[in-house]
């Protein structure tokens, strides 16, 4: 049987050796990686590309869902974690399975089983990728953005806009632009609406980066950055734009 291959994500070394301990003999389970927090972990997956992850929730930096948004949507998942209050959460963004420290070998076995299943199945996630980022609170302090192994942090405040790009975003902050596999729809819904507004249908404004509307056609108006930039407003745009500010 070709051996599942892991990688073990917590900031507990402990924890981690518990696991290591339960596997040692295994003959259809190798463990590729151990990672102490959620940047290792989004590097392992882009290095290894393990078939599963056995995922802490609660990390420093990066939390357990918020691994799971920037490794991808079909990363197949077990979390393991001491709290029970994310398990809602974890079956709605479609986990395999989900362990409550402290869990005895057979029930990681039998985890580790259901999701040898599923992906020889080629399954989707049943029920924790689609919806990781619905799983954290709204709206975002920060957003996440994945450049291969590296993981970027942009507090919200840092952003000064942000522009459509087919089905990805890119965010204009701290003189930066940085491409973020999502919809513009999508991020828009995660932000603070007294913030941020969609001034266009390609631009979404942090209205704090906002010195000025002026003309540019008769029917037409530009937004006037604290910096000199420009971007375009709609007429929706112009009257969202009104509502907050007004």
């Amino acid at each position: 049987m070709t051996p599942l291959r892991i990688a073990v994500v917590d900031d507990e070394e402990l924890a981690r050796r518990v696991i290591r301990e339960y596997l040692d003999g295994v003959e259809d389970v190798e463990i590729l990686a151990e990672c102490s927090n959620g940047f290792e972990a989004v590097k392992a997956v882009a290095d290894l590309k393990p078939d599963l992850l056995l995922l802490d929730v609660q990390m420093p930096k990066l939390n357990g869902f918020e691994v799971l948004e920037l490794v991808g949507r079909d990363q197949p998942v077990v979390f393991v974690t001491a709290f029970d209050d994310y398990a809602l959460k974890a079956f709605e963004v479609h986990a395999v399975d989900y362990l409550l420290k402290p869990f005895e070998k057979d029930r990681l076995l039998e985890a580790l089983t259901r999701a040898r299943t599923r992906i020889a199945r080629r399954e989707p996630p049943t029920a924790a990728v689609r919806m990781a980022a619905d799983a954290r609170p709204k709206p975002l302090d920060r957003v996440l953005v994945r450049d291969g192994g590296k993981v970027h942090i942009i507090p919200v405040g840092r952003i000064d806009y942000i522009q459509a790009q087919d089905d990805y975003v890119c965010i204009h902050a701290d003189g930066r632009e940085l491409l973020k596999e999502q919809t513009l729809a999508e991020l828009e819904g995660s932000l603070d609406p007294s913030r941020f507004v969609r001034i266009h249908r390609s631009y979404l404004l942090n209205i704090d980066r906002l010195a000025r509307m002026e003309p540019a056609t008769k029917d037409t108006r530009v937004a006037i950055l604290k910096d000199g930039r420009e971007l375009p407003i709609s007429r929706s745009g112009y009257q969202r734009l009104d509502e907050l500010l007004g």
